[in-house]
């Protein structure tokens, strides 16, 4: 016994697999299918939940989400927890405790296999962890055995046997013996015996396996080490009467003893020359990576149930670790196998051309003598002087035999050096390194096989004909005397009548034709012969009606091997019809035709390329041999499909299958299990092939199997190029596709709910709903019965779909008051949505109430998002959707738009009141749970379903759901409002709340959020009118408006040494200062802090005033120096640009794209242009401050006047007349501000209204503010007008309502001189005296 094993090494080992297994999807996809095949089959409730936990694990394994796989971790652990332990689950805790780091777990749960099934554990499972970890402990009972073994056939005579008896030689030497040698010299009682020892070795291994594996669980539970836990004792035999198993201490130790310490191990039913080229040394941890040459061990199932006589046989093979393949023209492999593995492997060969190239190459990569075990009779036969199937049997010819397998040749290449090896073999031979020919030992210039040798196929197959008691043995028709195709005389068909001779001597005659025609097709070295007999034999099958006889005698690997080789060689499109014909009816008849083509890779790839080239009806040819998703993909023939779906069917062949019908059913193929990418890609070619009527007519096939192919082409063209659904809704005949779903597979029927939900998904609501009672009134059953019972047995993510479909399909007449199938697919919805263990479910269950609103683009998107928006005032992604749509705003459309439009909003007031009033507002607690999700998909989903909807409640009747919403949502949505960044976002959560305002107990819950909502309609009023809607309400509504606006300091900065701050303005996050010293500041805002980020002095004397142009992002600034300057605006300085003199002082410049108005020393006021020239406006009057608003610049005066000027015409109007000295004391305009057609103009308040307002576009004065304060600057914004003071304070005042409604102290004793708002209107900068700077935030 090995030593004590340690839980560090089962971990190491445990962990190998399952880490292995994680990052091999293929592998984990191999090692499912095996253990799929151990479950009942009785529970298929039991089978659908492991199948959805096998899915869910597979997800979490392959998502790059963290947050997607814990929760499909956490339910795929669920699933597998509430269901018995079988091998299946055992396998995936497996892989799901891998994931989980949790190794221990997953060690314990892998063991669980080696448990309940060790034969299937070491073969299929993990053989490479039995050989590594568990064998190391079995040497003992292997040795056992063999020792056994050796008994029996220490009868036999060495000499006859032709090695040396001597035990220890037959250990040391290698020599290699003939298997079918040493089987023909054993007795009866000899070979009943080592199929006895055979089955006791594999039932032993079995219990050791059992042992080992408790041993292994004790040591993981002992992780501190704190107990001496010793290896079990192995059981050596099987007492007989009991069945009991015998331990055996002795025989335990005695193996210990002997020289086994070279490590090597030997299989005890095999030769004693035998040795795994993978082994163990002492004296080196390393191991070989040859492929173990020693044949596949047969399970002890297979020998159990084998229905042959016939024993077991070895090969020695002297196997040297680091030696190479030596080969030999007989004798140098190793063969056995059962009968019924045979066959089993045989099939498994055939077949393997259609399975994923990778998986082809793995195969090829397993020792070559697998592959020739699968047929060792051959060699039994050949060797045998008298074989079993009695009589004589002529030997094969040696040029029939591979020098490598010893076995007759089953596809033969021909080297470029003059030999001929079976393809495998010799693929096996250069996929291990080797470039050499194994006999001659040249260098080959090509590793690349040649093509199959069919001159030598041919004859073989001939030969074999001709010796069919050679052939029987490995037929799989046990008795060539009943089977015609293996009779090496052609049969004599009976008479048409019996008592007509005539026609007896003309079916002779024909029989006589065809044999001959058959026999140049075979035989004939001229290609001219073969084709010509080629066109005889598909005349005889047309004229004629072909019997099994004739059929039996056409299926003959020779004769397919015929038709092939003229595929490969013919030319003539008219030879190459028939051939494609002839073995497309063979094959339709007789599956041994295609296991003949598809045995050869390159007959298939010869089959396809003609295909290609455009010989149409091989695709009923290649749709026969049944390839896998994988092969057709890479096959690249879809625009060859495509050719032949669009072609007319007059002219092909009348076969067993139309060309259209094989083009489609590939095509389904391709895109029902092909990945997402190659699905979406070949989906839009299909579209843009414009084959989309050709495969609707499909639809209306006589076979169910091409119409339900065509349903799943067509519903994928719809996902992936959604503008394709217009055309299938014209041109489809719906009631074929209704009949097909009775009969149809659960997958296939949700493929056809799948179709119907996108295929009523049309941009137009009529025509959507005469689509809808097509589906709801055709078919010879009833649709929405039947839908309801699949709805009751449907996996949990397809629910949502199907009751998406019946809701609609109810939905048709006016909702009554109950209704069983809206009743059902309401509770479905809820019911998916509400399941946080299926997150799909609950996305697609979210995603069916959001398009049950019923807009749709012409690509089949939800518009459900965008006219949310359009309706909240943010129309620009709806206007964008019907942009690209090319919908037609045409005048002569109009009517027909207006139609669909009362359609649509008919159709969405009748499905949201569905939706609203089931258990009166059952849904809104559903969406409130979803809102609450961390999944960002569900959340959406769930926000755009709850904003709809609570959006329809005021034009529903209440029947007490509002309170419900109210309940549910109102809170939430308050929540989402403020929190979002986003303005859409933002936007749909103000189009909830509104429908909230109008209702008394919504509004006063929305009272105590009151501040949080202004500041985010604020936010939403320049860009959104229903925010403007919403402010107006809640103003209105409230008393005090002073609580409505609130303004908090941010910061205070002193700059007094730069002298006053004369002027201030704001440039998106920037502030510009301009001081009497003349400095010009740049500040940005980080918080609360203003930071100076640059400062400049070109200016000689004060900056008067600063102006921005946004278009340009241009700053200008005016000076008492008497120049103007222009500076670039840039991320963290400006740059002077341009320098203007202006022959003046500069005061309050104001400035448009051309031109500079500026007030300057004496009167009037210079209107300057940046090309150089300049002029004097307004030379009567002393201008105190200016405003240029759209080409018209009004000036405020000393004497109290305000002027208009059209700087376009000259023309100047009086808005207000000057009045005269008020006992000497002047009374000038302070301020002059224009916005939004009003204009704002500031004096002294001798009549007591500091501030007055006019039109700007009839001059009357429709307002004042009664303010008493001395106004020395002005800033108007959407809601308010702020009064900067002499005094230093300012005032903010109502722009609706003309109520003062807060005063902002400065702290200072300095004039406010400057104010600014920034672009949003939500910042307020002032500009002091005494050089400070200061900002308010619009709270």
């Amino acid at each position: 016994m090995a030593s004590a094993t340690t839980s560090a090494e089962i971990l190491r080992h445990t962990t190998a697999f399952t880490s292995e297994t994680l990052s091999q999807s293929n592998l984990r996809l191999r090692l499912l299918s095996a253990l799929r095949r151990k479950l009942p089959t009785s529970d298929q409730n039991v089978l659908r939940q492991l199948n959805l936990a096998a899915d869910t694990l597979e997800n979490a394994i392959s998502t790059s989400s963290s947050f997607n796989r814990s929760s499909s971790v956490r339910l795929a652990e669920k699933l597998l927890h509430s269901h018995p332990d079988t091998l299946f689950s055992s396998f995936l805790l497996s892989l799901l405790y891998a994931l989980l780091n949790r190794h221990t777990e997953a060690a314990h749960s892998l063991l669980n296999i080696f448990s309940s099934d060790p034969s299937l554990a070491r073969s299929e499972i993990a053989p490479v962890m039995f050989e590594e970890f568990f064998l190391i402990h079995l040497l003992p009972v292997l040795q056992s055995f063999k020792d056994q073994r050796s008994r029996i056939l220490s009868s036999l005579s060495s000499k006859n046997l032709g090695y040396d008896s001597d035990k220890r030689s037959r250990f040391e030497e290698s020599v290699v013996v003939s298997g079918t040698r040493l089987l023909s010299k054993m007795s009866g009682g000899q070979t009943s015996e080592l199929k006895e020892l055979e089955r006791d070795y594999e039932e032993v291994l079995d219990e050791n396996c059992r042992l080992l594996v408790g041993y292994f669980r004790e040591v993981l539970g002992n992780e501190n080490g704190s107990r001496l836990i010793r290896p079990p004792s192995l059981i050596f035999e099987k007492i007989r009467k009991s069945d009991e198993f015998k331990f055996n201490e002795d025989e335990q130790h005695k193996m210990e003893e002997i020289g086994l310490g070279n490590g090597r191990y030997n299989n005890p039913t095999w030769a004693e020359g035998e040795r795994s080229v993978e082994f163990c040394s002492s004296g080196s941890s390393s191991k070989s990576k040859s492929p173990p040459f020693y044949p596949q061990r047969v399970s002890l199932k297979i020998l159990r149930n084998q229905k042959s006589s016939r024993t077991l046989s070895a090969i020695s093979t002297n196997l040297n670790s680091g030696s190479e393949l030596e080969s030999s023209s007989e004798d140098n492999l190793s063969t056995s196998s059962s009968e019924s593995e045979c066959e089993t492997q045989e099939k498994n060969r055939k077949m393997a051309l259609f399975e994923p190239r990778g998986s082809q190459i793995r195969k090829q990569k397993q020792p070559i003598y697998a592959e020739s075990s699968s047929s060792p009779e051959r060699v039994m036969a050949a060797d045998s002087d008298d074989p079993p199937g009695g009589g004589k049997c002529t030997p094969p010819p040696k040029d029939f035999i591979c020098p490598i397998t010893s076995h007759i040749f089953d596809d033969p290449v021909t080297l470029e050096t003059g030999q001929t090896y079976e393809r495998k073999a010799i693929q096996e031979w250069i996929d291990r390194g080797n470039s050499t020919c194994p006999i001659t030992r040249q260098k080959l210039h090509s590793t690349q096989l040649p093509k199959t040798n069919y001159v030598l196929k041919r004859l073989i197959a001939s030969w074999q004909e001709q010796n069919p008691g050679f052939i029987s043995i490995h037929s799989d028709n046990p008795d060539p005397e009943t089977d015609p195709i293996f009779n090496s005389t052609l049969p004599v068909l009976p008479s048409t009548s019996p008592n007509s001779v005539i026609s007896q001597a003309t079916m002779d005659g024909t029989i006589s034709e065809l044999r001959l025609a058959i026999t140049k097709l075979c035989m004939s070295e001229i290609l001219r012969e073969s084709e010509k007999a080629v066109l005889r034999i598909e005349q005889f099958w047309q004229e004629m009606n072909m019997g099994l006889e004739i059929q039996a005698m056409l299926s003959k690997p020779a004769v397919i091997n015929g038709f092939v080789e003229i595929l490969f060689n013919s030319v003539d499109p008219r030879v190459l019809r028939a051939t494609v014909f002839l073995l497309c009816e063979l094959g339709s008849r007789d599956k041994t035709v295609i296991q003949t083509l598809t045995r050869v890779d390159s007959d298939v790839e010869c089959i396809v390329a003609l295909f290609k080239n455009g010989l149409l009806e091989a695709v009923v040819l290649i749709y026969l041999l049944r390839p896998s998703t994988i092969s057709l993909i890479e096959m690249d023939m879809v625009e060859s499909l495509l050719v032949v779906i669009k072609k007319k069917q007059d002219g092909f062949l009348e076969m067993c299958l139309t060309p259209k019908t094989a083009s489609i059913l590939l095509l389904g193929q391709i895109l029902g299990s092909s990945e997402g990418n190659i699905v979406t890609s070949i989906a839009r070619t299909v579209a843009s092939a414009k084959a989309i009527k050709n495969i609707v007519e499909s639809l209306e096939a006589e076979w169910a199997e091409e119409r339900i192919a065509a349903v799943g082409i067509l519903l994928r063209c719809m996902q992936e190029d959604g503008k394709c659904r217009h055309t299938i809704a014209d041109k489809a005949e719906l009631a074929p596709v209704l009949e097909s779903f009775m009969g149809a597979s659960d997958g296939e029927r949700f493929e056809i709910i799948n179709f119907f939900s996108e295929l009523v998904k049309l941009n137009r609501r009529t025509f959507n709903e005469q689509v809808l009672h097509i589906i709801k009134d055709e078919g010879a059953f009833s649709t929405m019965h039947t839908l309801l019972i699949y709805l009751q047995t449907a996996l949990q993510d397809q629910c949502p779909v199907v009751a998406g479909l019946l809701l609609q399909l109810d939905l048709l007449v006016e909702p009554r008051k109950m209704s069983i199938y809206r009743e059902e697919a309401m509770d479905t919805l809820i019911s998916c949505l509400r399941n946080s263990d299926f997150p799909a479910a609950q996305i697609a269950a979210a995603e069916t109430i959001v398009s049950l609103q019923g807009r749709f683009s012409s690509s089949g998107k939800s518009l459900t998002r965008a006219s949310l928006l359009k309706r909240a005032g943010l129309d620009k992604s709806y206007r964008t959707l019907m942009q690209v749509d090319q919908l037609s705003n045409s005048s002569g459309e109009s009517e027909e738009n207006l139609e669909e439009e009362q359609a649509a909003d008919e159709w969405e007031r009748k499905m949201a009141f569905v939706l609203v009033s089931h258990e009166f507002g059952l849904l809104f607690e559903a969406l409130a749970e979803g809102l609450r999700s961390r999944n960002q998909e569900l959340f959406s989903s769930c926000f755009l379903s709850a904003t709809w909807l609570i959006h329809m409640l005021p034009v529903l009747p209440d029947t007490g759901i509002r309170g419900a919403a109210r309940v549910c949502l109102l809170k939430r949505f308050i929540s989402m409002f403020k929190s979002a960044k986003d303005t859409e976002e933002k936007a749909l959560s103000m189009l909830a709340l509104s429908s909230f305002i109008h209702d008394p107990e919504g509004l006063n819950d929305l009272t105590s959020h009151m501040k949080d909502i202004l500041k985010g309609l604020r936010q939403l009023k320049k860009s959104c009118i229903l925010a403007v809607d919403m402010l107006k309400v809640f103003s209105e509504g409230n008393n005090s408006s002073i609580d409505l606006w609130y303004h908090k300091e941010l910061v205070q900065v002193d700059c007094s040494a730069n002298g006053e701050v004369l002027s201030i303005v704001c440039f998106r996050d920037k502030i510009f200062s301009g001081h009497s010293d003349g400095t010009i500041n740049v500040w940005t805002g980080r918080g609360s802090i203003l930071h100076l980020i640059h400062e400049t002095r070109e200016h000689t004397k004060a900056v008067t005033s600063l102006a921005i142009l946004e278009s340009g992002e241009r700053l200008y600034s005016g000076s008492l120096d008497r120049t103007a300057r222009i500076w670039s605006i840039g991320s963290e300085a400006i740059y002077c640009v341009q320098v203007h003199e202006m022959k003046d002082q500069v005061n309050n410049l104001v400035v448009a794209n051309s031109i500079a108005c500026f007030i300057p020393q004496g009167a009037g006021v210079k209107v300057h242009s940046w090309n150089g020239g300049s002029k004097l406006l307004n030379p009567n009057k002393y201008v105190k401050c200016l405003a240029l608003v759209h080409g018209k610049l009004y000036c405020g005066c000393h004497d109290n006047s305000i002027q208009e000027i059209d700087l376009a015409t000259g023309t100047l109007s009086s808005i207000q007349s000057g009045t005269r000295k008020l006992l000497g004391k002047s009374n000038p305009v302070l301020a002059l501000q224009v916005h939004d057609g009003m204009i704002y103009s500031s004096s002294f308040s001798l009549d007591g209204a500091a501030v007055k307002i006019w039109s700007a576009t009839n001059y009357t004065m429709v307002g004042s503010l009664a303010s008493t304060m001395e106004v020395r600057t002005l800033a108007v914004s959407s809601e308010l007008i702020y009064l900067g003071s002499k005094s230093g304070t300012v005032e903010i005042w109502c722009r609706k309502k003309l109520i003062r409604v807060e005063t902002l102290q400065t702290g200072t004793n300095g004039k406010v001189q400057c104010m600014a708002l920034d672009g949003d209107e939500e910042v307020l900068v002032v500009g002091t005296s005494d050089g400070r700077v200061q900002a308010w935030e619009l709270s």
